[in-house]
Protein backbone atom coordinates (compact mmCIF):
# COMPACT_ATOMS: atom_id res chain seq x y z
CA UNK A 1 0.00 0.00 0.00
CA UNK A 2 1.10 3.32 -0.88
CA UNK A 3 -1.03 6.38 0.38
CA UNK A 4 -1.35 9.32 -1.66
CA UNK A 5 -4.47 10.29 -0.17
CA UNK A 6 -5.81 11.08 3.41
CA UNK A 7 -8.38 7.99 2.81
CA UNK A 8 -5.42 5.67 1.60
CA UNK A 9 -3.43 7.00 4.87
CA UNK A 10 -6.17 6.36 7.26
CA UNK A 11 -6.37 2.84 5.76
CA UNK A 12 -2.30 1.94 6.31
CA UNK A 13 -2.60 3.05 9.87
CA UNK A 14 -5.87 0.53 10.38
CA UNK A 15 -4.40 -1.94 8.57
CA UNK A 16 -0.87 -1.53 10.88
CA UNK A 17 -2.36 -0.27 13.93
CA UNK A 18 0.54 1.93 15.02
CA UNK A 19 3.27 3.99 12.94
CA UNK A 20 5.48 6.70 13.06
CA UNK A 21 5.48 9.91 10.97
CA UNK A 22 8.67 10.64 9.59
CA UNK A 23 11.11 7.90 10.65
CA UNK A 24 12.77 5.88 7.67
CA UNK A 25 14.12 2.16 7.31
CA UNK A 26 17.19 3.57 9.08
CA UNK A 27 14.43 2.77 12.06
CA UNK A 28 12.17 -0.53 12.63
CA UNK A 29 8.77 -0.37 12.94
CA UNK A 30 5.68 1.20 10.51
CA UNK A 31 6.11 4.63 9.34
CA UNK A 32 3.97 6.63 7.13
CA UNK A 33 6.89 8.14 5.41
CA UNK A 34 8.00 4.80 3.94
CA UNK A 35 4.93 3.81 3.18
CA UNK A 36 4.39 7.20 1.14
CA UNK A 37 7.80 6.02 -0.44
CA UNK A 38 6.33 2.98 -1.59
CA UNK A 39 9.69 1.11 -0.75
CA UNK A 40 11.67 -0.23 2.20
CA UNK A 41 14.88 1.20 1.80
CA UNK A 42 13.56 5.27 1.75
CA UNK A 43 15.81 7.17 3.64
CA UNK A 44 14.96 10.98 4.60
CA UNK A 45 16.99 12.93 2.09
CA UNK A 46 19.33 15.90 3.93
CA UNK A 47 17.40 18.61 2.57
CA UNK A 48 13.39 17.64 2.87
CA UNK A 49 12.10 20.99 2.42
CA UNK A 50 12.36 20.11 -1.72
CA UNK A 51 11.44 16.53 -1.45
CA UNK A 52 8.23 15.52 -2.36
CA UNK A 53 7.63 12.59 -0.53
CA UNK A 54 8.52 14.44 2.30
CA UNK A 55 6.09 17.11 1.88
CA UNK A 56 3.47 14.76 0.87
CA UNK A 57 3.86 12.94 4.05
CA UNK A 58 3.37 16.28 5.80
CA UNK A 59 0.63 17.30 4.22
CA UNK A 60 -1.21 13.70 5.32
CA UNK A 61 -0.30 14.20 8.73
CA UNK A 62 -1.55 17.41 8.86
CA UNK A 63 -4.88 15.93 6.85
CA UNK A 64 -5.53 12.98 9.40
CA UNK A 65 -4.71 15.59 12.39
CA UNK A 66 -8.45 17.81 10.63
CA UNK A 67 -9.89 14.80 10.01
CA UNK A 68 -9.52 13.24 13.72
CA UNK A 69 -9.87 9.46 12.04
CA UNK A 70 -6.67 8.10 13.76
CA UNK A 71 -5.03 9.01 16.95
CA UNK A 72 -1.87 11.44 16.61
CA UNK A 73 0.53 12.55 19.43
CA UNK A 74 4.07 12.22 21.18
CA UNK A 75 3.89 9.21 22.89
CA UNK A 76 6.89 7.14 24.72
CA UNK A 77 10.11 9.14 24.84
CA UNK A 78 8.68 11.48 22.39
CA UNK A 79 8.06 9.65 19.63
CA UNK A 80 5.19 11.27 17.27
CA UNK A 81 2.76 8.30 16.42
CA UNK A 82 -0.02 7.63 14.49
CA UNK A 83 -2.69 4.79 16.58
CA UNK A 84 -5.59 3.27 14.90
CA UNK A 85 -8.85 3.71 17.46
CA UNK A 86 -9.43 -0.29 17.58
CA UNK A 87 -5.89 -0.42 19.46
CA UNK A 88 -6.30 2.91 21.65
CA UNK A 89 -7.49 1.11 24.83
CA UNK A 90 -4.43 -1.39 24.48
CA UNK A 91 -2.01 2.06 24.79
CA UNK A 92 -3.76 3.54 27.20
CA UNK A 93 -3.74 0.81 29.42
CA UNK A 94 0.07 1.15 29.19
CA UNK A 95 0.34 4.82 29.08
CA UNK A 96 -2.97 6.38 29.79
CA UNK A 97 -3.05 8.95 33.00
CA UNK A 98 -6.49 8.79 35.13
CA UNK A 99 -7.87 11.79 36.20
CA UNK A 100 -7.93 10.46 40.04
CA UNK A 101 -3.67 10.22 38.93
CA UNK A 102 -3.14 13.06 37.86
CA UNK A 103 -2.15 15.52 40.94
CA UNK A 104 0.50 12.67 41.71
CA UNK A 105 1.79 11.85 38.19
CA UNK A 106 1.62 15.24 36.07
CA UNK A 107 3.79 18.58 36.70
CA UNK A 108 2.18 21.48 37.82
CA UNK A 109 2.79 23.13 34.61
CA UNK A 110 1.00 20.14 32.94
CA UNK A 111 -1.51 20.32 34.79
CA UNK A 112 -2.21 24.14 34.22
CA UNK A 113 -2.32 23.50 31.05
CA UNK A 114 -5.09 20.97 31.52
CA UNK A 115 -7.15 23.05 33.12
CA UNK A 116 -7.44 25.76 30.20
CA UNK A 117 -8.50 23.01 27.96
CA UNK A 118 -11.12 21.68 30.19
CA UNK A 119 -12.90 24.60 30.02
CA UNK A 120 -11.75 25.70 26.85
CA UNK A 121 -11.91 22.51 24.79
CA UNK A 122 -9.62 23.37 21.88
CA UNK A 123 -7.11 26.43 21.92
CA UNK A 124 -4.24 27.17 19.85
CA UNK A 125 -0.62 27.27 21.79
CA UNK A 126 -0.07 30.85 21.56
CA UNK A 127 -3.08 31.23 23.60
CA UNK A 128 -2.92 28.04 25.74
CA UNK A 129 0.20 29.44 26.92
CA UNK A 130 -1.12 32.45 28.17
CA UNK A 131 -4.34 31.19 29.52
CA UNK A 132 -2.56 28.48 31.80
CA UNK A 133 0.48 31.06 32.64
CA UNK A 134 2.90 29.09 31.97
CA UNK A 135 4.84 31.77 30.08
CA UNK A 136 8.11 30.23 29.81
CA UNK A 137 8.41 28.38 25.95
CA UNK A 138 10.21 25.40 26.66
CA UNK A 139 8.12 24.68 29.92
CA UNK A 140 5.32 25.15 28.38
CA UNK A 141 6.17 23.05 25.31
CA UNK A 142 7.20 20.01 27.87
CA UNK A 143 3.80 20.46 29.65
CA UNK A 144 2.14 19.36 26.47
CA UNK A 145 4.72 16.58 25.89
CA UNK A 146 3.79 15.16 29.01
CA UNK A 147 0.15 15.52 28.03
CA UNK A 148 0.63 13.98 24.71
CA UNK A 149 2.79 10.93 26.76
CA UNK A 150 -0.40 10.67 29.25
CA UNK A 151 -2.81 10.50 26.59
CA UNK A 152 -4.55 13.09 27.58
CA UNK A 153 -4.35 15.56 25.18
CA UNK A 154 -3.53 15.80 21.57
CA UNK A 155 -3.00 18.00 18.06
CA UNK A 156 -6.26 18.63 16.80
CA UNK A 157 -5.02 20.91 13.82
CA UNK A 158 -2.02 22.54 12.44
CA UNK A 159 -2.83 26.39 11.43
CA UNK A 160 -0.24 28.03 9.18
CA UNK A 161 -1.67 31.74 8.85
CA UNK A 162 -0.62 34.15 9.49
CA UNK A 163 1.59 32.07 11.35
CA UNK A 164 2.11 28.38 12.27
CA UNK A 165 0.24 27.05 15.33
CA UNK A 166 -1.01 23.77 16.43
CA UNK A 167 -4.50 23.67 18.06
CA UNK A 168 -4.85 21.53 21.06
CA UNK A 169 -7.72 19.72 22.11
CA UNK A 170 -8.78 16.62 24.86
CA UNK A 171 -8.03 13.30 23.42
CA UNK A 172 -11.44 11.83 25.35
CA UNK A 173 -13.34 14.45 22.83
CA UNK A 174 -12.42 12.86 20.16
CA UNK A 175 -12.24 9.00 20.84
CA UNK A 176 -14.36 9.27 24.33
CA UNK A 177 -15.10 5.25 24.01
CA UNK A 178 -12.04 4.16 23.02
CA UNK A 179 -10.34 5.54 25.92
CA UNK A 180 -13.01 4.81 28.35
CA UNK A 181 -12.58 1.42 27.93
CA UNK A 182 -10.84 -0.16 30.97
CA UNK A 183 -8.25 -3.08 29.63
CA UNK A 184 -6.20 -5.42 31.96
CA UNK A 185 -1.97 -4.21 31.45
CA UNK A 186 -0.60 -7.82 30.00
CA UNK A 187 -3.93 -7.89 27.39
CA UNK A 188 -2.83 -4.68 26.15
CA UNK A 189 1.05 -5.92 25.79
CA UNK A 190 -0.39 -8.68 23.97
CA UNK A 191 -2.50 -7.03 21.28
CA UNK A 192 0.23 -4.28 20.97
CA UNK A 193 2.61 -7.09 20.24
CA UNK A 194 0.35 -8.76 17.95
CA UNK A 195 0.02 -5.38 15.72
CA UNK A 196 3.97 -5.06 15.52
CA UNK A 197 4.77 -8.49 14.69
CA UNK A 198 1.01 -8.51 12.30
CA UNK A 199 2.99 -5.77 10.33
CA UNK A 200 6.48 -7.18 10.50
CA UNK A 201 6.52 -10.34 10.26
CA UNK A 202 9.18 -11.16 12.73
CA UNK A 203 10.92 -9.22 15.36
CA UNK A 204 14.70 -9.51 16.93
CA UNK A 205 15.49 -8.91 20.33
CA UNK A 206 14.64 -5.31 21.78
CA UNK A 207 12.64 -4.31 18.49
CA UNK A 208 9.37 -4.13 19.90
CA UNK A 209 10.72 -2.57 22.91
CA UNK A 210 12.24 0.72 20.91
CA UNK A 211 9.42 0.94 18.18
CA UNK A 212 6.13 0.65 20.80
CA UNK A 213 8.02 2.36 23.91
CA UNK A 214 8.17 -0.95 25.99
CA UNK A 215 10.43 -1.68 28.30
CA UNK A 216 12.39 -5.01 27.36
CA UNK A 217 10.41 -7.03 29.67
CA UNK A 218 7.19 -6.22 29.00
CA UNK A 219 7.58 -6.33 25.45
CA UNK A 220 8.79 -9.83 26.02
CA UNK A 221 5.63 -10.37 28.07
CA UNK A 222 3.82 -9.47 25.36
CA UNK A 223 5.76 -11.74 22.35
CA UNK A 224 5.59 -14.55 25.06
CA UNK A 225 1.76 -14.19 25.29
CA UNK A 226 1.17 -14.68 21.36
CA UNK A 227 3.52 -18.15 21.34
CA UNK A 228 1.12 -19.03 23.86
CA UNK A 229 -1.83 -18.78 22.09
CA UNK A 230 -0.45 -19.87 18.73
CA UNK A 231 -0.28 -16.53 17.25
CA UNK A 232 3.57 -16.68 16.75
CA UNK A 233 6.79 -18.91 17.60
CA UNK A 234 10.14 -18.11 18.79
CA UNK A 235 13.02 -19.64 17.20
CA UNK A 236 15.85 -18.22 20.01
CA UNK A 237 15.23 -15.98 22.83
CA UNK A 238 14.07 -12.55 21.72
CA UNK A 239 13.39 -14.24 18.46
CA UNK A 240 10.01 -14.04 17.02
CA UNK A 241 7.83 -14.83 14.04
CA UNK A 242 4.20 -15.25 12.93
CA UNK A 243 3.06 -18.25 12.78
CA UNK A 244 2.86 -20.11 9.38
CA UNK A 245 -0.99 -20.26 9.32
CA UNK A 246 -1.30 -16.71 10.34
CA UNK A 247 1.43 -14.76 8.20
CA UNK A 248 -0.87 -16.14 5.41
CA UNK A 249 -3.46 -13.11 6.12
CA UNK A 250 -1.26 -10.94 8.16
CA UNK A 251 -1.16 -7.24 7.23
CA UNK A 252 2.40 -8.26 5.97
CA UNK A 253 0.98 -10.41 3.47
CA UNK A 254 -1.47 -7.96 2.27
CA UNK A 255 0.92 -5.08 1.87
CA UNK A 256 3.12 -7.56 -0.41
CA UNK A 257 -0.17 -8.61 -2.28
CA UNK A 258 -0.15 -12.43 -1.22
Amino acid sequence: MRPSSVIAAERFIEQVGFAACMTDSRRPGPSLYVAVCGRRDAVLPRHVQKDPETSLTWTLKDQLLRRGKVYYAKLARGKATFIAPRLLPYFNAIWGVRPSEEKRRLSTHARAVLKVLRREWEMASIDLRKESGVSDRTAFTRALDELQAAMIVIPSEAVYLPKFTYLWTLAVSRFPDDLMQRVDRDVALREIARAFLGSAGQTIPGELARVAGLSRPEAGRGNRALVAEGYATMSAPGFYELASEVAVNSPLAASLGR
